[in-house]
């Protein structure tokens, strides 16, 4: 029977030799001077002779090596081989690990993220790393299908910080993720769906901005005034004229802008048109037809940025697009918080103005606008069909837009029938 002296003191010799304790237990003493423990046993059910590590001596006192041992020999009094019950929980560990809340997300968000635009991939990940992997990440999937309160928890943390509409699409995405573990085999129910009615209302709130002519007139001269770098002032000047998504300007490149021909081409990949392009490879650009004025901007911006890809490139890399904060921190340098004017608002503007004007085929301002029309009129439908009138109202909304900038009489330019 071994002592924790006769361990401490074992020397190494030419070819290894062992030290015996009791009950099958030994120290392998190898010639590199590793101290090994080891136990042999009979299998179970063949009989056949195995040896088990219970660990190395560096790491495992005497006292702790004969624990080790009573446990396997506890499992071989009920007949189950410990050699083979390590390997079980092993794998079993392995499994857990393989199916954690975290990996299943990140797995469902990278079948979902070509769909979205950058902005959205990058903020449904940036939710889901903020808020839900910290707590019930590392959680086999499984162990949370049927545990609705735990992953409500997760949601009243976000509550709580007044997150309230956050937690709301968090919920919705963690939904989609038991969704997705339940069809790849790893989970048999959506806890999330019994969260439905479990949180405060979200207050509704439409992208921040200005409709009323004389607050447009005063943001158009505090844009035309704006001395900050050029390449975002030409973005500011052009938001408005052309009133795509934010995401879309900033990603806008010059092989798809023909100056002569007045015209940009948004490419679907672009847009939110991801699912549908990879349905349909075929899915049509986005044509946006530029004013006069909007082609002004782009010429005069041309000679700055015109032999890189981006028409409005990082500050710090060409060879990005500007950052998705560059116009909403322009604004707000402007004096405009984010409750008065989004990089977003303005296309609400345009929209509302437009329809206002009673001038224009509302479907012609929804295929400006590059919005999805139900039934027949169409998957983005319009995009062509309209392109004669929208040319029209998109030089008349800039000649407008230069009026209401100068303080002319711009009510002249709500007459006129619908449809002309």
């Amino acid at each position: 029977m071994l002592t924790p002296s006769a361990v401490a003191n074992a020397k190494p010799q030419a070819k290894p030799y062992k030290l015996a304790d009791e009950r099958g237990m030994y120290l392998l003493v190898k010639p590199d001077g590793a101290r090994l423990w080891r136990f042999d046993y009979r299998r179970p059910d063949t009989r056949k002779r195995n040896t088990l590590s219970l660990g190395a001596f560096a790491d495992v006192s005497l006292r702790k090596a004969r624990d080790k041992r009573d446990e396997a020999r506890a499992l071989l009094a009920d007949g189950i081989d410990p050699g083979v019950h390590r390997v079980a929980q092993k794998r079993a560990g392995e499994e857990r690990a393989a199916n954690s809340f975290e990996v299943v997300a990140r797995e469902w968000l990278a079948v979902k993220s070509p769909e979205w635009m950058d902005e959205t991939a990058k903020r449904v990940t940036a939710w889901l790393e903020n808020n839900v992997f910290p707590i019930i990440g590392k959680r086999p999937i499984a162990e949370l299908e049927y545990n609705a309160p735990e992953l409500l928890d997760v949601l009243r943390r976000m509550v709580k910080r007044g997150a309230v509409d956050s937690a709301h699409r968090v919920r919705e995405h963690m939904g989609a993720v038991f969704r997705y573990a339940i069809a790849t085999g790893r989970a048999k129910h959506d806890p999330v769906a019994d969260l439905r009615d479990a949180l405060p209302r979200a207050e509704v709130e439409n992208f921040a901005a200005l409709t009323k002519p004389d607050d447009i007139a005063a943001l158009l001269r505090a844009i035309d005034g704006y001395q900050g770098s050029p390449v975002t002032r030409a973005a500011l000047l052009l938001s408005p004229l052309v009133f795509q998504r934010p995401g879309e300007v900033r990603q806008a490149e010059w092989e798809h802008i023909d100056l002569d021909a007045g015209e940009w081409r948004v490419p679907a990949s672009v847009q939110k048109l991801k699912k549908a392009q990879k349905e349909n490879p075929r899915t049509p650009d986005h044509i946006v037809l530029l004013s006069v004025q909007a082609v002004a901007i782009l010429r005069e911006l041309q000679p700055l940025t015109g032999r890189g890809r981006y028409v409005f490139p990082g500050a710090r890399d060409r060879n990005r697009p500007m950052s998705n904060n560059t116009v909403r921190g322009a604004l707000q340098r402007l004096g405009y918080t984010g409750e008065e004017m989004t990089a977003h608002g303005f296309r609400h503007m345009a929209s509302t103005r437009l329809n206002e004007m009673s001038q224009w085929n509302p479907d012609a301002i929804e295929a400006a606008l590059s919005h999805k029309m139900p039934g027949v009129r169409g998957v983005y439908a319009g995009r062509a069909k309209f392109l004669d009138e929208r040319k029209r109202m998109m030089q008349v909304w800039a000649d407008y837009l230069d009026t209401l900038k100068v303080g002319g009489n711009v009510i002249a330019l709500r007459r006129g029938s619908k449809g002309k």
